[in-house]
């Protein structure tokens, strides 16, 4: 077999674990059995191999960085020429990565860090890493405590999660949901201001901001009963109705605050620049796309603009 240098190598000191060597007695063990608890990377290299040693730290880096999900075995193919052999390797550094006992991916050269941490997360995507706890697990229970109505207790789900990954953005739009839920709208702000600025756009922030642009509004348009009562004096009092419409939503009473501002679309579309149909859709961010309440209201939306 002839063996062209590349880039890729030796370890100046393997890692118990997540790092070793391997030879060709123990490479099924090593590679094809513990991959299937785990993706195993196997680099092949050479003590002759300059570009191997530059890629060996990048390596070494990306695995331990991985936390577990992910190990590293190198092969000396000078002292191990049969399994290299058989694979085919022609060149050196070869990184082959095996998944359930098979060569799943691979690369070869002395590739840029960039590249190496690219590879190991789409490796190990989804994966989580030994003792660490399993983050979308967890937001899922926290959203399923929350929508059963214990705030509190949601929240303290979400503050768990951002103990351990303060920049969660799921957890930091959980917890603020819980705050507006509960009527703590300035820490509901402080929380969502936490969202750095390139993330503002996910559905699940915008959702929270638009809950707290309600809740605000709703502070300053007074009591239900009256409001209640002066559109009762005036059906035509458009701005009432609306005010009624906030208060509801802020009540947690979604189809009847889509009830009156429905009303406002049917009698005067035109009114307040549209207003009606903008805090409607407003609405519906706020509640998420799959809310009863959301699809129920698009639904009559639709029907009232193109009948």
């Amino acid at each position: 077999m002839t063996i062209v240098e590349q880039g890729g190598g030796p370890a100046p000191q393997a890692v118990p674990d997540l790092i070793k060597e391997t030879t060709t007695q123990t490479f099924v063990k090593d590679v094809i059995e513990e991959s299937k608890r785990q993706p195993v990377l196997i680099d092949f290299w050479a003590p002759w191999c300059g570009p191997c040693r530059q890629l060996t730290p990048v390596l070494e880096k990306a695995v331990r960085a991985a936390k577990g999900k992910v190990k590293l075995v190198k092969m000396n193919i000078d002292e191990h020429p049969a399994i290299p052999g058989q694979m085919g390797i022609q060149s050196i550094p070869a990184v082959i990565a095996f998944v359930g006992g098979q060569p799943a991916d691979g690369f070869m050269g002395a590739v840029p860090e960039s590249q190496v941490n690219a590879f190991i997360d789409k490796l190990t995507k989804g994966m989580t890493a030994p003792g660490e706890p399993n983050i979308a697990e967890i937001l899922k229970e926290a959203e399923a405590v929350l929508a059963e109505g214990d705030p509190a207790a949601a929240a303290q789900i979400y503050a768990e999660i951002l103990g351990f990954d303060a920049t969660n953005i799921a957890a930091l739009a959980g917890l603020s949901k819980c705050y507006v839920t509960t009527g703590a709208v300035e820490q509901a702000k402080q929380t969502i201001a936490m969202v750095p600025e390139s993330k503002r756009n996910d559905a699940a922030v915008k959702a929270v901001q638009a809950s707290i642009d309600l809740a605000e509004q709703a502070q300053s348009v007074g009591p239900v009963t009256e409001l209640e009562q002066k559109v009762a004096a005036n059906p035509l009092d458009h701005q009432a109705r609306f005010d009624l419409a906030t208060a509801l939503n802020a009540l947690g009473q979604r189809n009847e605050a889509t009830n009156q501002l429905l009303e406002i679309v049917k009698r005067d579309r035109k009114w307040n620049d549209d207003g009606a149909r903008k805090q409607l859709v407003q609405f519906f961010e706020a509640w998420g796309g799959t809310d009863e309440a959301t699809v129920e209201g698009r639904k009559r939306l639709s029907t009232i603009l193109f009948s």
